[in-house]
This record gives structure tokens, C-alpha cells and sequence, in this order.
């Protein structure tokens, strides 16, 4: 029965989170795995399915709104960074601690590891960068074709937060390197948005004006009075999906991008057609996000990943980072560096 079950799951397409892995030979098994089997993957960075946006991409991106673009600034300055110093204290007994820690190392249990308190620990995570950056950078890629970046480089730390458990940086700095121009992110947890209106965003300058851009709105501003600046609402659907507002914990920004990706996934199943977030575009965001958290680790080294050959040349410590540790009895599926 069991091999049965495995069998049947062989031959399932699947909708999976972001961001795919932890590690950057996890995302290219998975990647393997997609291909290998002829599956579909969809991976949940919904902004490639979220209305305004895409209405701010065909309006203003691709209708050369923008001009020559020479630089783009993604940030995040939400304070998601969990901090606190919670006692020990026995598993429950509704928990099986092994199972859900899996692979990870095995913390002192200090309270339910769900919702935001485990995104706090890099045993389980790449912080801030790891799990935001993804969703702005694969926006960042869609709007402009960007592929690989051909270097990455971070630097970053615990500066303010310093009181609690949280081993994730607090404040963090990541350059991407494109043929073009280069992607910057930046987040803190602490202090205040530079652009109010836009805490968690994405800014693509260009010789004819700026495109701001966001989960909640988007705006274009002109370089000069003409064309006119133009506005982007977020699409919310109340009056159509009432569960959107009765759902507990439901935003309502991201239910109508949800529904779209959902949808987007089913069709491409029906056509046989890659989903818009298709499982190696899902790849490069996180991939990228993990390699400039490895930077960090490694002193703010920039790393040139070359993704045919999957490594870092001439570069043997940040080879090892590829690949974390897991806990045993557990299999790491991706290849040996």
C-alpha cells in the first residue's frame, strides 16, 4: 500500500510555497525531480499573478514608460522578525517534535514553533531575505526578463534586536548582480519605512520616471509632467468572495493574486503548459536569496554561482554552504559538492 501511495504521488503535479528550499542543492533537486518526471510545478510567489501588478508591467514596463533602467531597490521594513525570550518547557503531547523539526536541528522546544517563531531561527530558515526578498526579486525578474544574477553579495547582523532569541539578522543588505544593472534589497526590522506608502516594495528607476510597486498599490511618477502620473489600486474581491472577509487571518490583498495562481496552475495542467511561476523561476529566486545569505555567513564574499555547473568556482567554503547538514535519519536529496 505504501508503495502504492508513493507511486500515485510520482504522478501528481504540485503547488508548492515559496521559498522551495533552504538549501540551493534542495531547490536544484527539486528542480531535477519536476523535469525528470514531467511535472508541473507551481510556485506560490503570487505577484506574478496579483492584478495591479500586472497591470503596472504591461503599462508601464513593457510600454516603455520607464526609459533606459540603470538600477532597481526592492526593501522590506515590515518588524516580522519574532523576538523574545520564552522559557523551555515540555513538547505537548498533541506534537510530534521530531517530525515536525525533520531535517533541522532539534531546538529546545520553547513554546508552538508555528506561525512567525520559527521564521526567527536560521535552523529553520534564511531570515528575512530568505523568505521576503524571494517574492520581490522573482517581481523584479518577471517585470524585467532578468535571469541568474551572475554575483551576489550581502552584508548584515543582529545590530538593534539584540535582547531575544532570534538568530536572524535584523538589518541586511543584498546586491544582485545583472549584465544590465544590478537589483539592491535592503530590510530592517526596526525603525521606519523609508517611503511610508510602500513599507515592503519594489522601485524601478528609469530615465523617464519611476515605477513604486507593491502587494497593496503601485504608482508610476514621470520624470517630467508628461505623461501624466498613474495610479494602481490592489484588487480586492469582497462583494464576490465573502469568505474572503470571514476567513480568520485571511489578507485581502492576497486572496484574489491566490486565486489567480491557483487558477493559473490548474490551466496549465489542462494545456500541459508551464504555470507562470514555474518551478526553475521559483529556483532562481531562491536560490539567489540563499547564496547572498551564504555571502553574509562567508563576510559579505561575493559568490558567482554558475548554475550550469552548479557550484562557486574556486570557491570551496562557500561549495560546502550549498548544502546543509541534515539530522539524522534524514536523507539530504540533493547531490554531494
Amino acid at each position: 500500500m505504501v508503495e502504492q501511495r508513493a507511486v500515485a504521488f510520482l504522478h501528481r503535479h504540485v503547488y508548492c510555497q515559496k521559498p522551495i528550499s533552504v538549501d540551493v542543492r534542495e531547490g536544484e533537486a527539486m528542480l531535477d525531480a519536476a523535469r525528470r518526471l514531467g511535472r508541473l510545478v507551481q510556485i506560490g510567489t503570487q505577484r506574478t499573478s496579483t492584478p495591479h501588478l500586472i497591470e503596472a508591467k504591461k503599462q508601464i514596463v513593457d510600454a516603455g514608460l520607464l526609459g533606459k533602467i540603470g538600477h532597481v531597490d526592492m526593501c522590506c521594513y515590515f518588524h516580522m522578525r519574532a523576538n523574545g525570550n520564552p522559557p523551555v518547557e515540555p513538547v505537548p503531547d498533541f506534537l510530534d517534535y521530531e517530525t515536525w523539526t525533520g531535517p533541522a536541528p532539534l531546538r529546545p522546544y520553547d513554546g508552538l514553533p508555528h506561525k512567525r517563531w520559527w521564521r526567527t531561527f536560521t535552523e529553520y530558515g534564511n531570515g528575512i531575505l530568505g523568505d521576503t526578498c524571494v517574492h520581490m526579486y522573482e517581481t523584479a525578474r518577471w517585470m524585467l526578463g532578468l535571469g541568474w544574477p551572475k554575483r551576489v553579495t550581502s552584508q548584515g547582523g543582529i545590530f538593534v534586536q539584540k535582547e531575544g532569541k532570534s538568530n536572524i539578522p535584523d538589518t541586511q543588505t543584498a546586491l544582485f548582480e545583472h549584465d544590465a544593472f544590478n537589483c539592491t534589497w535592503t530590510h530592517r526590522s526596526w525603525g521606519q519605512p523609508t517611503d511610508p506608502d510602500y513599507p515592503r516594495a519594489l522601485f524601478i528607476p528609469g530615465e523617464k520616471g519611476t515605477l513604486k510597486a507593491s502587494t497593496m498599490r503601485a504608482d508610476f511618477i514621470p520624470q517630467d509632467k508628461n505623461p501624466k502620473p498613474i495610479h494602481f489600486d490592489c484588487v480586492f474581491e469582497r462583494e464576490q468572495y465573502p469568505g474572503d472577509v470571514t476567513e480568520k487571518d485571511n489578507e485581502l490583498n492576497a486572496a484574489p493574486p491566490t486565486r489567480r495562481h491557483m487558477l493559473d496552475f490548474l490551466a496549465a495542467i489542462e494545456k500541459s503548459s508551464k504555470p507562470i511561476a514555474d518551478i526553475e523561476q521559483g529556483h532562481i529566486s531562491t536560490a539567489s536569496c540563499l547564496l547572498a545569505m551564504t555571502s553574509m555567513r562567508l563576510g559579505g564574499h561575493p559568490l558567482a554561482y554558475d548554475p550550469i555547473k552548479r557550484l562557486i568556482p574556486d570557491n570551496a567554503e562557500a561549495n560546502k554552504l550549498l548544502r546543509r547538514e541534515y539530522r539524522a535519519p534524514w536523507k539530504h536529496p540533493g547531490a554531494p559538492v
